[in-house]
């Protein structure tokens, strides 16, 4: 689960790292009031789960509370990258000198945490580390050891960061290991005009599988107001459900065998919607509860089914999706790819329900390739102005 930065933030409080005063509000009119208790001026930044309110226009300086009201206003309902914003916090503006990233996140690959930072924090993290990789450092951390003070030390030698970020470090490792989290992350940290190390802004992931160990923590991020609108649906429904800020949807099967479909979907030259991993349960009802809240997206153009059958076998998801469609009204084309155990079979039932709008591929990468074509075709339709034969086919205006 992605906490919130005002969520974050807290967090961080908790563990002892230092952050600027901060409140939150739904109000525009709250924003003002919130502004003369920091001070006058103010940092209002959206509240969403997604990176690159920034660029997106979701982060504003006010120079007063007025200005505070109405900026507030102006990012309040506005849509970034497919989340509405609900809220808005109000920060106390910090005086830069220096601006560092630092940031813990569990490393699958190789079974360890990974520590990484730059003395390069900031707006431009991606493009620093995209185009100048040598400024990012990667450390592996072991968790039996831990991020101890030494390790903290060689960290920040490493990236170049202030020895006053070592006790930051420790902190932060704290929070990853006490919460149970698979990120930390502070973009940027800084070093203030006055010397102080400072975390301006905080991403923290926390395991869900963890959940019974902090059922305060995560209720604390389940309602609808702290959660996106989508993800808030699919949790009530019990799936494994991430909505991203793509055209085409993705089901599949098993969470590697759906991180591996959205990389051929980009791989396609497409941008894929979501991350939806039905597991082993591939239902009529669980079909239908994930066809749901993927068509409830707006941005879906097409949709992927990518199942490998094993102890679900593929007749079992077939006959799912076609019991599915009884109940949800497919409204985008959906591809289906089914491979492994009884594929022919579920082939064979689909084929039997002849939808309009399903169609079927044997491979995945042919299967996302369809799915990627579909959606850009849907683009093309719907950006395609409307001309005066089209109006007159459609008849006069009532």
């Amino acid at each position: 689960m992605d906490l919130f930065e005002y969520q974050a933030r807290e967090l961080l409080d908790e563990y002892g790292v230092s952050t600027p005063r901060a409140e939150v509000t739904d109000q525009a009119g709250r924003a003002r009031e919130i502004a003369r208790r920091l001070g006058g001026r103010a940092v209002v930044k959206a509240q969403v789960g997604t990176g690159g309110r920034g660029r997106a226009g979701g982060v504003g300086l006010a120079a007063d509370p007025a200005e505070a009201e109405l900026v507030a206003r102006r990012i309040l309902g506005t849509d970034i990258k497919g989340h509405t914003v609900r809220s808005v916090m109000l920060a106390e503006p910090v005086d830069i000198a220096r601006e560092f990233y630092v940031s813990y996140v569990l490393d699958r690959t190789s079974g360890r945490f990974l520590a990484i930072a730059s003395a390069e924090g900031g707006m431009d993290i991606e493009e620093v580390a995209a185009t100048r990789p040598e400024a990012v450092v990667r450390m592996p951390v072991d968790p039996a050891e831990g991020v101890t003070g030494a390790v903290a030390g060689r960290i920040a030698e490493a990236a170049g960061l202030p020895p006053r970020s070592m006790d930051v470090l420790v902190r932060l490792w704290r929070v990853l290991t006490a919460e149970d989290a698979l990120l930390v992350e502070v973009n940027p940290l800084v070093e203030t005009a006055q010397g102080q190390i400072v975390a301006l802004d905080g991403k923290v992931t926390l395991d869900d599988n963890a959940r019974f160990r902090h059922p305060l923590r995560h209720h604390h991020g389940d309602g609808a107001e702290h959660q996106d609108r989508l993800e808030a649906a699919a949790a009530e429904r019990g799936l494994h459900y991430v909505k991203l800020d793509g055209e085409v949807g993705v089901i599949g099967n098993g969470a590697g065998l759906v991180m591996s479909t959205l990389d051929v979907v980009a791989g396609c030259g497409a941008r894929p919607a979501d991350f939806l991993d039905i597991g082993g349960g591939a239902s009529a009802p669980v079909m239908a509860d994930g066809l749901s809240v993927i068509l409830s997206d707006p941005g879906v153009r097409s949709v992927l089914v990518n199942v490998f059958g094993g102890i679900t076998a593929c007749d079992a998801v077939a006959d799912g999706i076609v019991r599915a469609l009884e109940s949800v009204e497919l409204t985008r084309p959906l591809v289906v790819r089914l491979d492994g155990n009884n594929a022919a079979r579920g082939r064979a039932i689909l084929a039997e329900r002849g939808h309009p709008l399903v169609e079927q591929a044997t491979t995945m990468d042919g299967a996302a390739r369809r799915a990627a074509d579909l959606a850009r075709a849907a683009r093309v339709i719907q950006a395609a102005p409307v001309t005066h034969a089209a109006r007159a086919a459609h008849g006069p205006r009532t």
